[in-house]
């Protein structure tokens, strides 16, 4: 049922420059596998195989990324190199991949609705790749955990994991009545509040699945935190008239979007996933 999913990927990350000054820091490296890779393969995994990227300026590399290099291929074939291009080949042959840009960096909020013309009207995931997820081997990812969900409920559902009290002011937090372990009906949303203004340390984080609708309640929230559009209202107002459900996510986020976090993430899939798959192969 949710076949498509859209990327924001129009940021500048300044935490990495001067690393992100010509290349996008969607790009970087977790080992030798770009992190966007990571984003669309744990959407594929749930079932999605339409892909819509908002890019901006300097973005063309992860275009490039998801499209078929002749010459490089044409170099290493009949070569050990040849399976390192496995993963990515199957992407691009079992996927279809859309760009728009977003000419002017208004929020989140604003880069989803800049994707309007990728998704459509149907419902579909968003990916915020900054946020990189790993579950158990064997277990669901974190968007399959949601598409789960959404086959049950069918309605707007955000990501959220417990965070520190004092680290509140980085996420949107949640408040919601409990239906069920792990799972909350939204009744507040606030855009990173103070910790004394927090309405709880429940925060949401890069994965979302959106009713199209959510267009429309976009085209209409003013601009919010920092003069952006923020998701976040967006959300409160579709929990006010209908429902919009938080998952507490089984799994492990790291906030790739900074330095510390990147270097943990690359830590954690070198010794869990590289030193792994290495060691089968031989």
């Amino acid at each position: 049922m949710i076949k498509k999913c859209l990327f924001p990927v129009a940021g500048y990350g300044t935490r990495f420059l001067p690393a992100t000054k010509a290349m996008p820091k969607e790009i970087l490296p977790i080992v030798n596998k770009p992190l966007v890779q990571y984003g669309v393969e744990e959407a594929s995994e749930a079932g999605i195989n339409e892909f819509g990227f908002v890019t901006g300026r300097g973005k063309r590399a992860i275009e490039d990324h998801f499209d078929i290099s002749y010459e490089l291929e044409h170099q290493i074939a009949g070569t050990g190199k040849e399976d390192l291009l496995t993963s990515i080949r199957d992407l691009i042959n079992n996927n279809t991949f859309a760009f728009t840009r977003q000419n002017e960096m208004k929020g989140l909020g604003h880069a989803i609705l800049t994707g309007r013309n990728l998704v459509g009207d149907s419902p579909f995931a968003v990916v915020l790749a900054d946020d990189f997820c790993v579950t158990p081997e064997g277990e669901d990812g974190v968007l399959t955990q949601m598409v789960k969900l959404y086959k049950q409920f069918r309605c707007s559902i955000v990501a959220i994991e417990e965070v520190p009290k004092n680290e509140t002011h980085k996420y949107g937090v949640i408040a919601g009545e409990t239906m069920k372990d792990g799972l909350y009906r939204i009744t507040d949303m606030v855009e990173k509040p103070s910790p004394d203004k927090a309405p709880s340390n429940l925060a949401i984080i890069g994965r979302y699945i959106l009713t199209p609708d959510i267009f429309e309640i976009i085209e209409n929230t003013k601009p919010g935190k920092n003069g952006e559009v923020q998701i976040t209202d967006a959300l409160l107002e579709q929990a006010r008239n209908g429902c919009v459900l938080a998952y507490q996510f089984r799994g492990k986020r790291f906030d790739c979007g900074s330095i510390e976090g990147f270097v943990e993430a690359t830590n954690y899939v070198y010794e869990n996933v590289y030193l792994k798959n290495k060691e089968k192969k031989k």
